[in-house]
C-alpha cells in the first residue's frame, strides 16, 4: 500500500529523488513522511508533509532535502541534494492520520548509500 523507490548509490554532493506511491485510502488527507534508519541507529523522521502542504524537516537535512506530494498521483517525494555520507540509511515512507497520531502505515525501505 506504500511503495517506495528511488534509492541507490551516489557520491558525496550528489542528488537522489525518492518516490512513494500510496493507495488513495492511505494518502488522501493524511500526513506523509520519510524516515531513515542507519545500522545500529534509531529510526528518525527526516521530513513530513501534511495534506495541505505544511512541512517539517530534521535539522540536519534542512536546506538540502525537500519533501513534496502530488495529490493527484497519491505520491510523495523526497528530493535529496548535497548528499553526505551520514545520509546513508534505509529510507522508509510512512503515513498517519494527523499531526499528533502515530505513524500507522509503512512502506518497505529503499537503501540510499552515499560514498565519500
Amino acid at each position: 500500500q506504500l511503495q517506495a523507490s528511488g534509492g541507490g548509490l551516489v557520491h558525496t554532493g550528489g542528488s537522489l529523488r525518492l518516490s512513494c506511491a500510496a493507495s488513495g485510502s492511505i494518502f488522501s488527507g493524511n500526513v506523509m513522511g520519510w524516515h531513515r534508519q542507519a545500522p545500529g541507529v534509531q529510526r528518525d523522521l527526516v521530513a513530513s508533509i501534511t495534506g495541505d502542504g505544511r512541512t517539517l524537516y530534521l535539522d540536519s537535512v534542512k536546506g538540502r532535502f525537500t519533501i513534496s506530494r502530488d495529490n493527484a498521483e497519491n505520491t510523495v517525494y523526497l528530493q535529496m541534494n548535497s548528499l553526505k555520507p551520514e545520509d546513508t540509511a534505509v529510507y522508509y515512507c510512512a503515513a498517519k492520520r494527523h499531526r499528533f497520531s502515530s505513524w500507522s502505515y509503512w512502506g518497505q525501505g529503499t537503501l540510499v548509500t552515499v560514498s565519500s
